[in-house]
């Protein structure tokens, strides 16, 4: 299996829209893997890669050229356009702030139907304990998918290490150590979270974070 850092559509609970910065991996290059999307610009629609999804907006990867402060409509989902407009633009990366917030569970259970490419990523910042055989170490979960999740560690645990990953409300995951990067790293679960277990999960973390703001 391939060690390298994969990246794929990262789904955010946030309010607000992804950012120029977006979520980028130094050093290694990467296999990319986006959500393909649609956007509609007057009468011309044109396809588009997407990057970064939050309640607020989204980092797409464009085919063709759109100015800032230009009226677009997304299709994230069949039957479902979202109104926004373009905020910024960087190469080939472009930002999309929408008119109105999306619900973003909602966007991701419908995404997870049906075969896919790869899991895609929703983006957590919630405490989490790594276990290494005796070794208890407390870590912040930055993102999970169905088959994993992406750790911030600052102890180096190898790749091919057994570990199990206790994240709140949910049971302890055994899983294998696979990458490992500037102070990060990505945790293969030996068992797939199924979609109604995640998507569950990510309710209470959103009720969590409504309770305590």
């Amino acid at each position: 299996m391939d060690h390298q850092p994969v990246e794929t559509t990262l789904y955010s609970l946030s309010n607000n829209a992804p950012t120029e910065s977006g979520d980028r991996r130094e050093g290694d290059r990467h296999m990319t893997l986006f959500r393909v999307g649609s956007i509609q610009v007057g009468d011309r629609r044109e396809l588009c890669l997407i990057k970064n999804i939050s309640a607020g907006g989204m980092m797409i990867r464009l085919y063709c050229t759109l100015d800032v402060g230009t009226s677009l409509t997304v299709e994230l989902k069949s039957g479902q356009p979202v109104n926004g407009t373009i905020s910024w633009v960087r190469d080939q990366n472009a930002g999309v702030a929408f008119d109105q917030p999306i619900d973003v569970i909602d966007i991701l259970s419908t995404s997870m139907d049906g075969p896919r490419p790869r899991m895609p990523r929703i983006e957590t910042g919630c405490h989490a304990t790594l276990r290494d055989g005796s070794t208890v170490l407390r870590v912040e979960a930055r993102d999970i998918s169905q088959g994993g999740v992406k750790l911030r560690c600052d102890t180096l645990i190898p790749d091919g290490t057994d570990v199990v990953v206790s994240l709140p409300g949910l049971p302890a995951q055994a899983g294998v150590a696979r990458w490992s990067d500037q102070g990060f790293m990505g945790v293969t679960f030996n068992r797939l979270l199924s979609l109604g277990e995640l998507v569950a999960w990510l309710h209470a973390q959103r009720a969590a974070q409504c309770s305590a703001g």
